[in-house]
């Protein structure tokens, strides 16, 4: 199943920089896991914004789910999820 997600960061002024750069490092490593098994399919920055548009290939919402709420970031995030489909005018038979 394919989901497109919307990832917003806000982490509030004042937060400690140390743990900040922790969770960073950690959300790095952990997003470049889940691209490396396939999980993770594309990952956009928006330009100007703390934010990315992201897809993803997972076997259920709930599996969707678990891997977002283990994001380092999780608890500074705004998402937006859209489950997404093969058009049936795309060229690509093979891009689920």
């Amino acid at each position: 199943m394919l989901f497109h997600v919307k990832m917003t960061v806000n982490i509030p002024h004042g937060e400690d920089p140390e743990k900040v750069a922790r969770l960073k490092a950690e959300e790095k490593a952990f997003s470049q896991s889940l691209q490396d098994s396939g999980k993770w399919r594309h990952l956009w920055r928006i330009a100007g914004l703390y934010a990315n548009y992201s897809v993803f290939d997972v076997d259920s919402v709930e599996e969707l789910h678990d891997l977002l709420m283990q994001l380092p970031l999780y608890p500074y995030l705004s998402l937006e999820i859209a489950p997404m489909c093969r058009h049936p005018s795309s060229i690509r038979d093979n891009d689920r």
